[in-house]
């Protein structure tokens, strides 16, 4: 059975995969799995986010392909969007540099101090 007739199966609602066999080494592996999120896509909104990665998101590309308009395809993918979770890429702000870095690296640059040296410097508690 492939993703798309596991989704046409299921219809949309949530499922867990219990059982994985290796094909090549005929391996199971028995469990609770949850599938990706792409995979708990229905298989319109797959083919959507495959067609929007294969034209390197273009939004003119995705008009074209499907035949739709720009707020169409903005709307498509906000709707896909809200079934996915995102890694937060905004890590916040980084803690200062502990005071004397700089110099730590510039002494070590001019040959006064070893790399080991520094990296003792820099690790100590200040």
């Amino acid at each position: 059975m492939d993703w798309q007739e596991l989704t046409d199966l299921t219809r949309g609602q949530p499922f867990v995969v219990e059982r994985v066999r290796l094909a090549g080494s005929g391996i199971a592996v028995e469990g609770r799995f949850e599938p990706p999120q792409l995979a708990q896509l229905g298989v319109d909104d797959q083919v959507f986010v495959a067609a929007f990665v294969r034209s390197h998101g273009s939004i003119k590309e995705m008009e074209r392909i499907f035949g739709v308009s720009y707020p169409t395809v903005k709307s498509r993918l906000k709707r896909i969007a809200e079934h996915l979770d995102f890694v937060d890429t905004d890590p916040g702000p980084r803690p200062a540099s502990p005071a004397g870095a700089a110099d730590v690296v510039d002494r070590l640059s001019r040959g006064e101090i070893s790399a080991q040296e520094a990296l003792a410097e820099l690790e100590r508690p200040r």
